[in-house]
């Protein structure tokens, strides 16, 4: 019998009603915004911050990834279904899927298998909106820019060579990374450079998640950092009198999505920066949404811990006072056997030497998250070319350094193949839970928490500064944004910024190329190597193994 792909599992549930979802979490239905009978969106009223310090975070992470990814989501969604099973009330609280990405290389993030979230189409899709109210609030901004610089009226005098302000798209494409506007003419507006970065990257984005309220949103869009004035005083979006504008189109996308899980159990999903290139996780509120309404609420950040778990631990909860209290690590054989330099025809081939030398990557991982004062559990995601003979090789490696690494089979099984990793958690979240200890402190030099990243996280010997970084380092200074957090950009394939070593690379050297300033955010992001913030499609781009029939059945979507 041929396996179900992950859009037909999806289809075929019947799901509940969202208000009987809503139930489940002691809220009425007269306080959710339904979208349909499958979606709503959750109040912020219902936040509460006693229980948030009260109830148990679970962050979910991973070892450094394939390009396909290892499963993080899904291992979110199936540790949520187990911890359920054995009588915890648990909800998973998730990023929003990027379109670039679903089109590009990766596909959905919804899950797979049966641990998903559903409604999977729309989830994967426009959703309840989210991203075209943070794509058009960005380029508001953009447009008023480059209306101010053509008015006479209210002039600001913005000098458009030092704009820094992008326009954004939730699409992977390559050719509007940098692009000329303005032409044709005096009526077209004054011409210039720019570009687009992919939505996920806008600092909006990084704003949404990062806004505590909704006055602390409108605040933050006021203080993006837009460029300078000819006689080179800073220029701010609070300048352009924009951010109640900006604001009024966020109006609804501050509000967290509630939809469920194939299990009928509570999911909150909202915002979606990428990690490689934005801070990697959901919403401050969101999560705090989630402590509100759980006894146990399971989060993921993205790719690797080097990136989305460094960025969830030293910028959203050192600022939100969050305490994980257990972080699980997912790690797949096939990725081992990746960092044990299996060519990619091999990943599915066993090779238990490739998995000890690939093991050399989680076991760094490992170290890392201990210096947050935190344990970790390693979910082994399961596949079905991974031996009894390499499994078991990582549960004793890692019980070698005293971590459990247990089997999760939640692609298969749902919550019947999570439940030994729910027992795993919850033993760390009641025996050997502690208080976070982030790994720098905000108000220290901007080189040094660049440092403590590179070489703590990363095991880097150096750092090297470009010319341009030089110059963005003064300019940070100047502006007085020293005590700002840090957002590195990095490729996402290995812990240094050279995406072909693998492994566990030792004794390298990192290069900041340049540093670009998200005020409203309150971070700085250093970009390593060649990373870019508007991502290309693949060679064969996931679309086109998509169709769409007649009745609006969807097929391909993953």
């Amino acid at each position: 019998m041929a396996h179900l792909s992950d859009i037909e599992i999806a289809q075929k549930k019947e799901l509940l009603h969202i208000k009987d979802i809503a139930e489940k979490l002691s809220v009425s239905e007269d306080d959710i915004e339904m979208y349909g009978k499958y979606k709503a969106k959750l109040p912020l009223s219902l936040i509460d911050d006693e229980k948030v310090n009260q109830n148990n975070l679970v962050l979910v992470t991973a070892l450094t990834p394939t390009p396909t990814g290892e499963g993080k989501t899904t291992v979110s969604i199936g540790l949520t279904e187990g911890l359920n099973k054995i009588g915890k009330q648990a909800t998973v609280v998730l990023r929003e899927p990027s379109l670039g990405p679903v089109f590009g290389i990766k596909g959905g993030a919804a899950g797979g298998g049966y641990s998903q979230v559903v409604p999977m189409e729309d989830i994967n899709l426009h959703f309840t909106g989210d991203f075209n109210a943070i794509e058009k609030a960005n380029n508001l901004l953009s447009a008023l820019i480059d209306n101010n610089i053509q008015s006479r009226i209210s002039n600001l005098n913005i000098d458009p060579r030092t704009i820094l302000w992008k326009r954004v798209i939730d699409m992977n494409d390559r050719s509007l990374r940098q692009i000329t506007i303005g032409l044709g003419g005096t009526a077209n507006g004054v011409p210039r450079e720019d570009g687009f970065n992919i939505t996920p990257a806008s600092e909006v984005m990084a704003i949404l998640c990062m806004a505590t309220n909704f006055d602390n949103l409108k605040k933050r869009l006021g203080n993006i950092f837009i460029g300078f004035t000819y006689d080179k005083k800073p220029v701010f979006a609070s300048d352009l009198k924009a951010e109640n504008a900006m604001a009024i189109l966020l109006k609804d996308a501050i509000k967290p999505n509630l939809v469920q899980t194939l299990e009928e159990n509570p999911a909150i999903i909202h915002g979606g920066p990428f990690a490689n290139i934005a801070q990697g996780t959901n919403t401050i509120i969101a999560t705090k949404m989630g402590l509100s309404l759980s006894n146990y609420v399971v989060t993921e950040a993205g790719f690797g811990a080097d990136l989305g778990a460094e960025k969830f631990l030293n910028i959203k909860s050192a600022y939100a006072k969050l305490n994980p209290k257990c972080v699980v690590l997912v790690a797949t054989i096939r990725a081992l056997r990746h960092h044990g330099k299996s060519p990619k025809e091999e990943y599915n081939t066993p090779n238990l030497e490739r998995v000890k030398e690939g093991f050399r990557n989680l076991e760094k991982h490992i170290e890392n998250i201990r210096k947050y004062n935190i344990e970790s559990v390693v979910a082994i995601n399961s596949f079905i070319s991974d031996t009894d003979e390499e499994v078991q090789f990582v549960i004793d490696a890692c019980k070698q350094l005293g971590v459990e690494a247990v089997l999760s089979e939640g692609w298969a099984k749902g919550g019947k193949g999570t439940q030994n990793l729910a027992k795993a958690v919850v033993n760390v979240v009641e025996n050997k839970a502690t208080q976070l200890k982030p790994l720098y402190d905000w108000k220290s030099p901007v080189k040094e928490k660049i440092e403590t990243i590179a070489k703590e996280i990363y095991g880097a010997e150096k750092v090297e500064y470009s010319k341009k970084a030089q110059l963005n380092l003064r300019r940070i200074d100047r502006l007085g944004f020293n005590d700002f957090a840090i957002c590195m950009a990095k490729t996402q394939k290995s812990f240094s910024d050279n995406a072909s070593l693998i492994g566990r690379p030792e004794g390298f050297t990192v290069t900041v190329r340049e540093i670009e300033i998200a005020a409203g955010a309150q971070f700085i992001i250093p970009i390593l190597g060649k990373m870019m913030r508007m991502p290309g499609l693949p060679s064969i781009p996931a679309s086109e193994g998509m169709t769409i029939d007649s009745n609006g059945v969807i097929s391909g979507l993953s």
